[in-house]
């Protein structure tokens, strides 16, 4: 066990004084443990520079109140360590997990549907572009090269964002970084956890998100919808839905380039962010795009 695990284990009240084993579980950007019923989980190096703690600790807490998140046992922002609920009986999730599972897109779409409608109010707003920005000033002063064409790409994002204001949507507490891993499946009830990007948002932010990271094909979309909407999208939710898999991918571009620059060895960031880069630019060259775009447009 390392020094910063015992610091961690001996700094959560409920876990003091364990001495039972000590399971490690997923995670791209930090370390989480299981220690009997609780799940800790001490952050990765370098993600104080764009994750606040005290904002990621009060969306958990109310996550959690919403029904869709377990408990929250401890969190301190100053070190950004947490311990929450474990829950048991639940798989964490994959891209393979959503396919094989059945009804699990439609538990997803349910529980982000219990989230939305609960009146949470998260602290932060997760504003898209804004948070372009912030990115691209993080990557200024590190020494990494974006893929080529990505500015041309921010650029024809201007549209997107016109259409998406043509008809703004009302905020919701939202979880805004939906992995397959950040969810939890009983198989009679989907959980959600890892609020560290959550913010007030368009709520189908996470749902394009999810469908992008789930690899979704057209009837998991359909079901995650059905489930969510309470029957058939209409054209234009359909198309925001759309909007925000290119979106989500221009984004996270830039999370997997300051990855890449924090020498995090946990994957190939380089391909996980020209990969990433890719699929926007190939999504938003498509006839289809431009159709769902038009239907955004008309509300």
């Amino acid at each position: 066990m390392t020094d910063e695990l015992r610091a961690a284990l001996a700094a959560v009240p409920v876990l003091a004084g364990y001495d039972g084993p000590l399971e490690r579980l997923g995670g791209l950007t930090n370390m989480v443990y299981r220690a009997g019923d609780v799940c800790l989980r001490i952050p990765g190096k370098g993600t104080e520079e764009y994750i606040n703690r005290a904002n990621e600790a009060m969306a958990a807490r109310e996550a959690a109140k919403a029904g869709v998140s377990p408990e929250v046992l401890y969190a301190d922002p100053a070190t950004g360590r947490m311990a929450t609920r474990f829950i048991a009986g639940a798989e964490t999730m994959s891209p393979e997990k959503f396919k094989a599972r059945p009804g699990s897109p439609a538990r997803a779409g349910a529980a982000f549907r219990k989230l939305h409608e609960s009146g949470a109010v998260f602290p932060f707003r997760f504003e898209l572009f804004a948070m372009i920005d912030d990115y691209l000033k993080v990557l200024s002063t590190k020494d990494v090269a974006l893929p080529a064409g990505y500015h041309d790409v921010v650029r024809e994002a201007g549209s997107v964002r016109a259409a998406l204001d043509t008809h703004p949507i009302q905020l919701a507490a939202c979880h805004c970084d939906p992995l397959c891993e950040n969810f939890l499946d009983t198989g009679e009830r989907m959980w959600i956890v890892d609020w560290e990007y959550s913010g007030m948002n368009d709520p189908l932010w996470d749902l394009g998100d999810l469908s992008v990271e789930g690899k979704f094909d057209d009837g998991q979309d359909e079901e995650l919808m059905r489930a969510y909407f309470g029957g058939e999208a209409r054209p234009a939710e359909r198309g925001r839905v759309v909007i925000y898999k290119a979106m989500c991918d221009l984004l996270w571009t830039l999370w997997g380039l300051i990855q890449l620059a924090n020498n995090n060895p946990v994957d190939d960031f380089r391909a996980y962010a020209d990969g990433r880069f890719a699929r926007c630019q190939a999504l938003m060259e498509t006839a289809e795009f431009a159709k769902h775009l038009a239907a955004v447009r008309k509300g």
